[in-house]
């Protein structure tokens, strides 16, 4: 599966993650906050105590080998973070059965914390003002890539950043999101506005030199990806909820002109990027059914990833694209006696890819979720941009049944694959020699390039180990001649299955042709004695401009690497604590997810990455050359 999943997700797999409680935090008391204040009154706390009692302490024990964090750890987070979780987010279905009133009397009673609304001060705001001149702009920046080919590259003009000038970019602003544990969604830029989704379903439009508010639009669950536009007279910004709710929403007014729901399975889920193109919107489905498979009880599993295709217009159906063509039915016995269901899973994790040429949509998809095992997983695919019919379908790797459940619960498949998915979208790249190659890492730790005409392998490269988090977790990137892929590796998430091949977290440069290796260049190191969590990996996604890749990793640290031989040319440690502009303290963690944004001799990252051992943060921070 493409591990993307966020800290208010209460059923981490805190195991398989290397996320472990010390001895001390093992012995505290089920209570996970000292003292309690005067706010929470003595009948919300014991409504809320005895609530999860009924409902939740029996997955998240204070014991080892608790596939669940434990209340201690959840104690950790903030009381909108859980009452999001339970009300929009991956618990739903574990609370489906709980009214409002316990739900908040939950989240407060675990945090010692009330549950209270963002807000804030004037001055954060800004008038919001788009002019002709804006939209024009040559640096502006749509999507999850910034082209329909995903390639992550930004041209030198559109930058405005070059190797002669990188070291002097200094940070400008930072931006807060309110109790915000996990920054993910990559924003769009159209002109002097940023427009980026948060954790809790707020879409901010952000003016780009100063960071203050020039309008709020609230979804109804966490925005994930990244926010596409497109321009003209009624310039529209399009993007997803994980509920699987599509949005379009004027730019001009920060208002809603529609809403439609994508995802037909009652858990399905966005967690990539639209693609718009063509008056129409593409959107990925996935699913959590992954995560209630952690419930011996639920029947496990019967959800197929796939596309959608939207009229941009007015959000009407067009065509609807299954991985799993064929629909799940009772297809074994688990050990408690109970139906199997399948073939199920191959969920599209990240953004589709569009080849206007061609008139394809290629898209990469992840594990089957039960058996039997389909050839549509692990694999990349290429779908009609018209009927949204598959033309070419390539299985990487075969018989990968997996997950959350695995290995001990009920629904764990009889054979466990080693859930090596697709989690990146592919690149389509026009080399020098003026042909076409798709491009694509996967968690297996190897670089693959096929034939975009028919799914053909041209050249295929292992960098690394690979494993539950990793190789190529999140993206490349490449400018015609090298593609940049960040190895992740990450040591808590190993496939240990050959001892032969060793890990090699970092950033590594191959040429696009051959697949061969130019450079690497491993992640930078953090001082243990200064902070808690230190994971020496490359996870983010890249961006690439002339002569300079910029990357995060999971210690927290922004680089820019030269292209020529992955020199580090700038790098910042985010992992400090911030007054945002917007009134609202903030703090830098580990960087993961979405790649950089380069424009306007600007710089804007993402840091914090409350998920799977790595550090929580809640920041956007713009950095300038100027």
């Amino acid at each position: 599966m493409r591990i993307r999943i966020t800290l208010f997700c209460f059923l981490t797999l805190t195991i398989l993650v290397g996320c472990k409680q010390s001895a001390k935090e093992e012995t505290t008391a089920n209570a996970p906050a000292a003292s309690t204040p005067p706010a929470l009154s003595a009948e919300l706390l014991q409504m809320g105590e005895k609530t999860f009692a009924k409902s939740c302490a029996n997955c998240h024990k204070d014991s080892v080998g608790s596939v669940a964090p434990s209340a201690a750890i959840l104690g950790q987070m903030t009381s909108r973070a859980i009452f999001s979780a339970l009300t929009k987010g991956k618990m739903i279905e574990q609370a489906k059965t709980l009214s409002d009133e316990e739900r908040k009397a939950i989240a407060q009673w675990i945090t010692k914390a009330p549950l209270k609304e963002s807000s804030f001060p004037k001055s954060a705001f800004t008038k919001f003002n788009l002019t002709k001149q804006d939209e024009e702009a040559g640096f502006n920046h749509s999507g999850w890539g910034g082209n329909l080919e995903g390639t992550g590259y930004r041209t030198a003009q559109q930058a405005g950043i070059t190797s002669q000038n990188v070291s002097s970019l200094k940070l400008k602003w930072a931006f807060g999101f309110p109790d915000g544990t996990q920054v993910r969604s990559k924003p769009a830029l159209i002109g002097n506005w940023l427009i980026v989704g948060s954790q809790f379903g707020e879409v901010y439009a952000l003016h780009k030199e100063t960071g203050l508010i020039g309008w709020i639009f609230n979804a109804d669950a966490a925005i994930r990806g990244a926010i596409s536009f497109t321009q003209g007279s009624e310039a529209t910004a399009y993007f997803a909820d994980y509920a699987t709710n599509v949005y379009a929403v004027d730019i001009n007014t920060g208002s809603l002109k529609w809403k439609k729901r994508a995802g037909t399975h009652p858990q399905s889920s966005v967690t990539g990027s639209v693609v718009v193109y063509g008056a129409r919107v593409y959107v990925p489905l996935t699913s959590f059914e992954v995560i209630s498979a952690t419930n011996p009880d639920f029947e496990c599993c019967k959800s197929s990833g796939g596309v959608v295709a939207l009229d941009a217009t007015n959000g009407n159906e067009i065509w609807r694209h299954r991985v799993i063509a064929e629909d799940a039915k009772i297809s074994g016995k688990k050990k408690n006696g109970k139906s199997f269901y399948g073939p199920s899973g191959a969920p599209v994790w990240c953004s589709p890819t569009l080849d206007a040429k061609r008139q394809l949509l290629y898209i990469g998809t992840g594990e089957n979720y039960t058996n039997p095992a389909t050839q549509t997983s692990d694999a990349i695919q290429a779908i009609d941009l018209k009927t949204g019919k598959l033309k070419w379908n390539w299985q990487a790797t075969s018989h990968d049944t997996w997950n959350l459940g695995c290995p001990d619960n009920p629904n764990c498949p009889e054979k466990v694959g080693p859930d090596l998915d697709f989690g990146m979208a592919p690149l389509l790249v026009e080399t020098s020699d003026g042909k076409d190659i798709l491009v694509v890492g996967q968690k297996s730790g190897i670089v693959h390039a096929l034939d975009p005409d028919n799914g053909k392998i041209l050249w295929q490269k292992r960098i690394g180990k690979g494993g539950l988090l990793g190789g190529v977790h999140w993206g490349m990137a490449t400018d015609g001649e090298l593609v940049y892929a960040a190895n992740s590796d990450n040591p808590n998430a190993l496939d240990l299955r050959d001892s032969l091949i060793k890990a090699d977290p970092g950033l590594f440069a191959l040429k696009i042709q051959t697949g061969d290796i130019v450079w690497k260049t491993p992640p930078a190191l953090c001082d243990t004695a200064t902070r808690k969590v230190c994971i020496p990996a490359n996870s983010a996604a890249p961006t690439v401009i002339p002569g300079i890749v910029f990357a995060g990793d999971l210690n927290g640290f922004v680089r820019a690497y030269s292209t020529a031989d992955g020199k580090v040319l700038w790098q910042f440690d985010t992992v400090k604590e911030y007054d945002g502009v917007n009134g609202i303290k903030a703090k830098g963690g580990s960087i993961d997810g979405p790649s950089p944004l380069a424009a306007d001799g600007m710089l804007f990252v993402n840091s914090g990455y409350g998920a799977f051992g790595e550090m929580p943060g809640n920041v956007l921070l713009a950095f300038s050359v100027k």
